[in-house]
């Protein structure tokens, strides 16, 4: 396999967890009988560029289908975080009814309804139906397609280049990341803006948050991997915020590399930091899956003595990471009950790989377990302060990662 961006020969493996399936692809009672596909879950490191990236398997288009069951909205914090976002770009930039924003993979709207709200034109780019649905509904526009070259030529065509264009989590699920990266530099205006979010490749290393690793991530990116990535598409990275979304993400502001936007002190002092860390020594990668391993080992010794114990336990969130980890460690509904999402589009479902049964928040109530594990263990706070009933029966919350800890 050759590196997605730079095409050097690809040797070093930085995590291998066997083989599991998408971890969106949520089943229903009905196919559970059938045979389920798996793809091989490994990440390779390229020593050149230092991009991060999974092992070559499968489309885009198997991954996110038009029954895509993630909905942005689902999370308050994530809508709070959103609404802050659209509140500072907006004056940062100086956005008006004149301007003209894009956001790639806009899901159902959680973002660009707040542009919308404050009359500036926009467009989302989503392919999955479901989401793109629940979008138009709440009276965002929608362009149903995946985002790369041919979409941008198509939007600049018919003078749609966008003043912002802003990407929360996408950067890292596009599986050829140049020609989506060329797409950015058509689509935006000379003195336009990019700015992209995604889980900062540092964080996952130094928190061992590997259940952050799944089929539809094709990229785990750094500051170091993306100034290159841009660079070569005649892009510039010239600002870069740390946030504490997904456990430590990246929030990078890009531009043409011709634009008068000086490049700040802090993108420099973030690839100093990420040089220091070790995200240019392989020593750092290749001692990964030992810490991935702990983790999961904790865990399920964990399980299997609260089901000696006589506990019972349920989950709650059923997200991609939990999906990672449980079918990691390969966990089924023998050591966890149930799992709650708040979410419609899951209820009713089966986990993928586990095939334990999604069911809404009620259930917890109705059934009282004893243990409660928070699979995205990144809005744990906010999980806990609306299910405050579990410890009303004297029901605890636990995470797993980055480490076991049993939390109220």
């Amino acid at each position: 396999m050759k590196c997605r961006h730079c095409h050097a020969e690809l040797e070093h493996v930085f995590l291998d967890l066997g083989y599991a399936p998408p971890s969106n692809a949520y089943l229903s009672k009905e196919a559970l009988r059938a045979p389920e596909t798996t793809f091989p879950l490994k990440l390779y490191v390229c020593d050149q560029c230092w991009l991060v990236q999974t092992e070559d398997y499968t489309e885009a288009d198997e991954l996110f289908s038009g029954d895509y069951a993630y909905f942005s909205s689902t999370s308050q914090s994530w809508l709070q975080h959103a609404a802050r976002y659209v509140e500072e770009i907006t004056k940062r930039l100086g956005l008006s009814k004149d301007s003209f924003v894009i956001e790639l993979a806009s899901n159902d709207g959680y973002l660009l309804k707040n542009f919308v709200a404050a009359g500036i034109p926009c467009l989302g780019v989503e392919p999955t139906d479901s989401t793109a649905d629940a979008s138009e509904k709440i009276g965002v526009p929608v362009l149903r397609e995946f985002f790369g070259e041919a979409t941008a030529t198509a939007l600049a065509d018919g003078g749609k280049r966008a003043d912002l264009i802003c990407g929360n989590n996408v950067y890292a699920h596009v599986p050829d990341i140049n020609d989506f990266t060329q797409g950015l530099r058509i689509a935006l205006k000379k003195g336009g803006i990019v700015n992209l979010e995604f889980p900062h490749l540092m964080r996952l290393i130094e928190q061992n948050q590997f259940d952050t690793v799944y089929h539809e991530h094709f990229s785990y990116l750094s500051l170091t991997s993306v100034s290159r990535i841009f660079a070569q598409a005649g892009l510039r990275v010239f600002d870069v915020e740390e946030l504490p979304t997904h456990g430590g993400s990246l929030r990078i502001y890009g531009c043409h590399n011709s634009d008068p936007m000086a490049t700040k002190a802090v993108v420099l002092a973030m690839l100093e930091k990420e040089k220091t860390f070790g995200l240019q020594d392989l020593s750092v990668y290749q001692g990964f899956q030992q810490k991935a391993d702990k983790v999961k080992n904790d865990f399920l010794a964990f399980l299997i003595e609260q089901k000696r114990a006589g506990k019972s336990v349920a989950a709650y969130g059923a997200a991609a990471k939990g999906n990672t980890l449980m079918n990691y460690a390969g966990i089924k509904h023998d050591l966890i009950d149930f799992i709650c999402d708040a979410a419609p589009s899951k209820q009713g479902k089966f986990m993928p790989g586990s095939h334990i049964p999604i069911l809404p928040p009620t259930e917890l109530a109705k059934r009282k377990p004893d243990l409660v594990i928070i699979l995205p263990w990144n809005i744990a706070d906010e999980v806990i302060q609306q299910q405050q009933q579990v410890l009303s029966w004297g029901g605890k919350f636990v995470i797993a990662v980055p480490e076991l800890k049993v939390l109220a």
